[in-house]
């Protein structure tokens, strides 16, 4: 039994909704093409590792740059607070 002063207090047994406003499926939803999704992840992984390979080139041309960014983001990393 709820509390009279606490109305919206849930029961210890009731299960809590997904805040989507409809119940959870029994199954997850499924990409319908995943052969484009995995065309996706693929290219996606190229450039990534075409970004990589240009920030070690630029890094390896701009040794005073690279150095200053280091530095700048060590600092960024120490004044941060999680």
């Amino acid at each position: 039994m709820p509390d009279r002063d606490f109305p919206h207090t849930p029961t210890p047994g009731a299960r809590r909704g997904t805040g989507r406003g409809a119940e959870p499926s029994a199954e997850p939803e499924r990409d319908p093409e995943p052969a484009r999704e995995a065309e996706r992840r693929r290219r996606r992984a190229q450039f990534l590792r075409d970004l990589a390979e240009a920030r070690q080139l630029r890094d390896r041309v701009q040794p005073r740059r690279a150095k200053t960014a280091r530095l700048r983001h060590a600092m960024r990393m120490r004044t941060f607070r999680w």
